[in-house]
């Protein structure tokens, strides 16, 4: 496991942002995106009966639909250990292969660290 301080300012900001919703919104997962002009967009998981989506993708589908071009990085705070395949396609669709995506634990401490690639 890496602590956040591994993490420049911005980066350590998202991973906050996204633990955040998860506690607040307690729900599974919580996560937040930096978009090209370093906006933030920040959601929780939605598991409606019609329609289910992962908190990274929501995040995504907010930064889309508020205009957003491009990401700069990606974060997901959940149980998991690893960003799921279809999270880390959704943030490449919007901020291509080199995007990072950052993984911590429910308690904040970064898991992985890898590329949208």
């Amino acid at each position: 496991m890496t602590d956040t301080t591994d993490l420049d300012a911005e980066d350590r900001k998202i991973v906050t942002l996204a633990r955040s919703a998860r506690a607040r919104n307690g729900v599974p997962e919580g996560a937040a995106v930096r978009d090209e002009t370093g906006r933030t967009y920040v959601a929780g998981t939605v598991a409606l009966e019609s329609l289910k989506l992962s908190a990274l993708q929501t995040a995504v589908a907010m930064a889309v639909a508020s205009g957003a071009t491009s990401l700069e990085a990606a974060a997901v705070v959940s149980a998991a250990e690893t960003p799921s395949d279809d999270d880390r396609a959704a943030v490449r669709d919007l901020g291509g292969p080199d995007t990072p995506v950052f993984l911590a634990g429910p308690d904040g401490t970064l898991r992985v660290r890898v590329t949208a690639g």
